[in-house]
């Protein structure tokens, strides 16, 4: 919990979530914001992701840049639920895999997210899960963003609002950033000098590496670069994706803007219907506990009005797997 921390820590978590310093020594940086040697810095941070109270530090990319990527959900029998998760999340291609609950029982209860280097191996990702639980797997894709930069601030004990409705721009990307986002998807290296180091396995000097970094994230390839927090381990626990059917499109779309803005949204985004999941219109809100979800919702569902057909709100009960996302073929599993 974010009460559990001493001051130092709540900085290190709270103020590099976003725009992490671009810098040969950016932990000698933070150390000089914080009047810490960067060997400190370093270490709490080694500690911070041991605790698993950080995921890594590095790049949250916009889906379908750099790589394929969509939200899948399957309707699994509750006594088969925790074998088939585990099937699921063993995927190297999972990177979050969820257990959610409706108060209705067709809905999928168990959704996840499928992040591959490109369409043909994210079909194929999507085949192979499905054969392995013998179940059906909804593909909902996305279509539109309004809101996908999420951090969660320490300080003021609430969801750090930044919100970047700009989508990439794929011109500037260069055949060299696939293989250096890949070398990034287990975080950058705990090290005085991250960048060189992770230019070196590349064959790319520390300059390069910096420069396409920046590139990246002024055309908004890079959405965040920073640290990566586990919102549980912050206090956040209560997990809710609440979903509308707009009937049309254009319409989803307005209203889709319309809730990015509105405090206490996490994600916002129109994704494609399936044919037995008629919602096409998504907000992710997180919070400390259900109570404190339930009246955004309600103001949520307030600006929605009659335009949606039908709603539904699915909190998360359990997560399976919570990682980075993965652009090369194989990776390591993580829980």
């Amino acid at each position: 919990m974010f009460d559990d921390r001493d001051e130092i820590d709540r900085q290190l978590l709270n103020a590099y979530q976003h725009d992490f310093p671009l810098t040969p020594a950016p932990f000698a940086k933070i150390g000089g914001d914080l009047g810490l040697p960067s060997s400190e810095v370093l270490t709490r941070y080694r500690r911070l992701l041991r605790e698993g109270v950080i995921t890594r530090i590095g790049a949250v990319l916009a889906p379908n840049s750099l790589g394929a990527s969509t939200l899948a959900a399957m309707t699994v029998p509750p006594e088969n639920l925790e074998h088939v998760a585990t099937q699921v999340s063993v995927d190297p291609a999972v990177s979050h895999n969820y257990a959610r609950e409706s108060d209705q029982p067709c809905h999928p209860n168990l959704w996840f997210v499928v992040t591959t280097g490109d369409e043909a191996a994210l079909d194929a990702a999507l085949a192979r899960i499905e054969t392995a639980a013998g179940l059906v797997v909804r593909n909902l894709r996305l279509l539109e963003p309004f809101h996908l930069d999420l951090g969660f601030s320490l300080e003021e004990r609430g969801v750090r609002v930044r919100r970047q409705t700009q989508g990439p721009d794929l011109a500037a990307i260069e055949s060299v950033d696939r293989p250096l986002a890949a070398a990034m998807e287990d975080g950058l290296p705990l090290v005085d000098r991250p960048f060189l180091a992770l230019g070196q396995g590349l064959g790319l000097t520390e300059a390069k590496v910096l420069s396409r970094l920046e590139t990246l994230k002024r055309a908004h390839v890079v959405r965040r670069l920073g640290v990566i927090v586990r919102h549980r381990k912050l206090g956040y626990r209560a997990n809710a994706m609440c979903v509308w059917n707009v009937a049309h499109d254009a319409m989803a779309s307005a209203i889709g803007r319309q809730l990015a803005g509105e405090e206490g949204v996490t994600l916002c985004y129109r994704r494609r219907r399936a044919a037995d999941w008629p919602y096409n219109l998504y907000c992710m809100v997180h919070a400390r506990s259900r109570e404190e979800a339930r009246p955004v919702i309600a103001r949520l569902d307030a600006v929605v009005g009659g335009s949606a057909e039908d709603r539904a709100v699915l909190f998360s009960t359990q997560c399976f797997k919570q990682t980075g996302a993965r652009l090369s073929p194989t990776g390591r599993v993580a829980a």
